[in-house]
């Protein structure tokens, strides 16, 4: 598997441990709002593992960033200045950039399956 794919994807990983504690911290402060979607947790970062769940965590993460994208937009809510919702959005916002790095590798390796890397 493409060295970039494996780095950029343990990235995500990391970073996904990350989002689900910044869920929970920001659904317990706000227990009263939805709290944040889940994000699966990759088990590895392997070719079986992209080729199997990546489009559905991708889904999961653009529900992801509509939901904080709602939040920043509503003016006045108190989420947006408390440090539960700077830490969540902050994640997501790394989980994006990962996300949009690994479909750039896998859009320009194309041709080049994850499993025969």
């Amino acid at each position: 598997m493409n060295p970039r794919l494996v780095n950029l994807l343990a990235s995500f990983i990391r970073g996904s441990s990350d989002y689900a504690l910044a869920r929970l911290e920001f659904a317990m402060r706000f227990d009263r709002r939805p709290a944040p979607p889940l994000l699966d947790l990759l088990p590895d970062a392997s070719a079986a593992t992209l080729n199997e769940r990546w489009e559905t965590v991708e889904t999961q993460l653009a529900a992801i960033v509509v939901y904080v994208k709602q939040l920043e937009t509503a003016s006045g809510t108190e989420e947006r200045a408390d440090p539960a919702f700077r830490w969540l959005r902050r994640t997501v916002r790394e989980l994006d950039q990962y996300a949009r790095a690994l479909r750039w590798v896998l859009t320009v390796h194309g041709s080049d399956r994850p499993e025969e890397r």
